[in-house]
């Protein structure tokens, strides 16, 4: 039977790794995006490889989750697995002295929190016999502080907002698992680490210092964690984080 994953932010940095490995492996894939554009470019890459759908929605709009899960079902989608991967950079600046306004704060935890929350529920109220995972993608700064040392500018390049959602991101996790347990819907979080490609070669020096790993993630390394949480192998794992982040937080 072929499975249907909806990947949120799917036109991302991760999403679009997210999107091929699945495309790739004959699923029926599912994928928000804020733009139609990306959208359209994404789906042109894959025609002939695979069934892939572009939704394009703005999740922070009051009602988004419950319309987006209206869209999927009257096109005659069921979901199997739900990944929460929505990112956006606008609401991660900081006023002069390195610190967060509370607009930025709650923009922040709304995408990161209240939207995996309501979409989650949406999908679990609406189709609880069909869903078997959700997958939240976190990271590594959700359970350990940013390190300074690896900054030019700390903390304007290191807004604390970030952090903290994605901190509470890992509770949510586990606080849905309990909940939706009575379904046998597994859901965990995958704390990535740094991943190469938005920074500069001083920058990458510098991250691969302070990793025991000693280099930052590559795209190659972001689809395998989640391909491995969501596979019905991995039946006993669930309300955990998965640290995919180069053995970053062991030191």
């Amino acid at each position: 039977m072929t499975q249907t994953i909806l990947i949120t932010g799917g036109t991302g940095k991760f999403g679009r790794v997210f999107v091929s490995h699945f495309v790739k492996r004959g699923w029926n894939v599912l994928f928000t995006s804020t733009s139609r554009s990306r959208a359209d470019s994404l789906i042109a890459n894959y025609q002939g490889e695979g069934e892939l759908t572009g939704f394009v929605v703005d999740l922070t709009e009051k009602n988004a989750a419950i319309e987006l899960i209206e869209q999927v079902r009257n096109t005659g989608h069921v979901v199997n697995h739900l990944v929460n991967n929505a990112r956006s950079l606008s609401s991660l600046s900081t006023n002069g002295m390195g610190q967060t306004d509370r607009e930025e704060f709650q923009q922040e935890y709304l995408l990161d929190v209240i939207v995996p929350y309501e979409l989650s529920v949406a999908l679990y109220n609406s189709q609880p016999n069909d869903l078997k995972t959700i997958t939240n993608i976190g990271s590594q700064y959700g359970a350990v502080a940013a390190n300074p040392d690896l900054y030019d500018a700390y903390p304007h390049q290191s807004p604390i907002q970030y952090g903290v959602a994605k901190a509470a991101l890992m509770h949510l996790t586990k606080e849905l698992a309990v909940r939706f347990s009575e379904r046998q819907v597994r859901v965990n979080c995958i704390a990535y680490g740094g991943v190469e490609g938005r920074v500069d070669a001083e920058f990458e020096k510098r991250y691969s210092a302070l990793s025991p790993s000693r280099r930052m993630l590559s795209e190659a390394d972001l689809a395998g964690p989640l391909n491995s949480m969501i596979q019905d192998g991995n039946m006993a794992i669930t309300g955990q984080t998965i640290m995919a982040d180069g053995g970053w937080c062991l030191w």
